[in-house]
């Protein structure tokens, strides 16, 4: 069966066409992606403004043509935390459903943490015992443990890359109280849910997913993405803790120059950066395996389950 995901997330519009079965693993055929940065189309109603809702219904209309010419039998289309967060978000869906067709699922926070967590399950195995599993996504970090493949906890805390981009850091390089700002605001917030985390029991294996874990791994030293899924890659606390003071003074061309960096999520690694940091002191992580599954396997594998 092939199928398109539909992914529309704060930072970047994705179109995953995979072909699945029940008890296989999902098999990625094609991949279609633009740069909607809805996160940072948010007006001071916290609405989508009207040059980020053109830009997405642009995309979605793309995303069909490469979908049928794919030769996908359905397309699961869903959005995450900019669309879910907008004041507008009712609106949002409607210009969507009337200028495409498309009827975007918004997905709860708590869903999205489940459902990551489901793909790293998977990904990893029963032999990887109780998991933690952590995503920095633009506009959220979803947080979830468990031994089975149902978390035991699953939070959505607001500190997604982009967000605190937009919300933090007016200036790159960052000045250091700013810096000291943010260090502070994050690990108050997570701080506030991690006993919720904590009680089930220390972690056997601890997981990072996301575009922005993947970038920070590759810049304190991890493989390429061109030596394939199956090569371990891990983010190493002590590395993340003696590159950050240098990325906090550096401009964003710089950082985009970075192994690992696409230019346009360049501007969030830093307040990325900062999240991944307080997540493995807080929780007492000397590393974080990178796991190449994340939601929009989640969302195929949860599907095939049910079929």
């Amino acid at each position: 069966m092939r199928t398109g995901v539909l992914d529309i997330g704060s930072n970047t519009g994705h179109l995953l066409v995979v072909d699945a079965h029940r008890g296989a693993a999902p098999l990625p055929a094609y991949s279609f992606k633009l740069p909607l940065r809805l996160a940072e189309h948010l007006d001071a109603d916290g609405a989508v403004d009207k040059s980020g809702i053109q830009a997405l219904l642009a995309f979605v209309e793309q995303a069909q043509q490469v979908a049928d010419d794919k030769g996908c039998t359905s397309v699961l289309a869903f959005a995450t935390s900019a669309v879910r967060d907008a004041s507008n978000a009712d609106e949002v869906l409607a210009q969507v459903r009337k200028h495409t067709g498309v009827d975007l699922e918004v997905l709860p926070g708590g869903d999205e943490a489940r459902l990551t967590f489901l793909a790293v399950r998977r990904w990893f195995g029963w032999s990887a015992g109780r998991l933690a599993v952590f995503d920095i996504g633009g506009g959220s970090l979803e947080i979830a443990a468990g031994r089975s493949e149902t978390p035991d906890v699953a939070h959505s805390l607001p500190l997604g890359a982009g967000r605190l981009s937009r919300e933090h850091l007016d200036k790159q390089p960052v000045p250091q109280s700013t810096a000291k700002d943010l260090r502070r605001y994050v690990r108050r917030q997570i701080a506030h849910d991690a006993g919720d985390v904590l009680r089930w029991g220390e972690a056997d294996k601890a997981v990072a997913t996301s575009k922005t874990f993947r970038s920070l791994a590759r810049i304190c030293g991890a493989a390429a993405s061109s030596e394939g899924p199956y090569v371990r890659r891990a983010l190493s606390r002590e590395v993340l803790r003696d590159k950050l003071p240098h990325l906090i003074a550096m401009p964003v061309s710089k950082i985009a120059q970075l192994q690992g960096v696409s230019a346009n999520r360049a501007h969030q690694i830093v307040a990325g950066a900062f999240v991944a940091d307080a997540v493995m002191e807080l929780f007492d992580l000397p590393e974080l395996s990178i796991c190449p599954w994340a939601l929009r396997e989640g969302v195929i594998l949860e599907r095939l389950d049910v079929m």
